[in-house]
């Protein structure tokens, strides 16, 4: 895989391949990439996972099975942004399965406890939009979703 300059790094606690297996299962031009496995000087059991790399819609990551003492939070997340609705309901239906949790605004938490704002890609367009009331009538909208819905964004702002 090719290096970029910034790569994120995700900490699990014994999931990195099966959660890289998971997103390169969601998001089109994604695949799996080296897997570091341990060996007699650990950290953990020889031949298990250390670090997994792989790369999301040509974006590169790196999974580590860290251990359970760092758990995900908010104060990180990813944006996904959509040009349709079909897109979005794909991403946000996917990321979701197995235990993910909805939150609000567009957020979400997958089954592994990364959080994801899956948003029409024009949201920011009408968020910064020079007229306050536009602006103020598209986050007042956004704030009342949970899952975006972009039509009825689209409709706060030209309304």
């Amino acid at each position: 895989m090719a290096v970029q300059k910034i790569t994120p790094f995700l900490w699990f606690d014994g999931q990195a391949e099966e959660a890289a297996a998971f997103y390169t299962s969601i998001f089109p031009n994604s695949k799996l990439g080296r897997i570091v496995r341990c060996g007699t000087a650990g950290p953990g059991p020889p031949g298990s996972v250390l670090t997994i790399e792989f790369q999301l819609d040509g974006q590169s990551f790196v999974g580590l099975n860290g251990g359970p003492m760092f758990k995900f939070t908010e104060a990180v997340s990813f944006m996904v942004t959509c040009d349709t609705q079909e897109e979005l309901d794909h991403y946000w239906t996917k990321l979701t399965e197995g235990g993910g949790n909805v939150v609000e605004c567009g957020w979400l938490k997958d089954k592994f406890g990364l959080a994801w704002q899956i948003v029409p890609a024009r949201l920011f367009d009408w968020v910064a939009d020079p007229d306050p009331e536009k602006s103020a009538r598209v986050l007042k909208a956004v704030w009342s979703m949970k899952k975006l819905d972009i039509s009825a964004l689209k409709q706060a702002f030209e309304s």
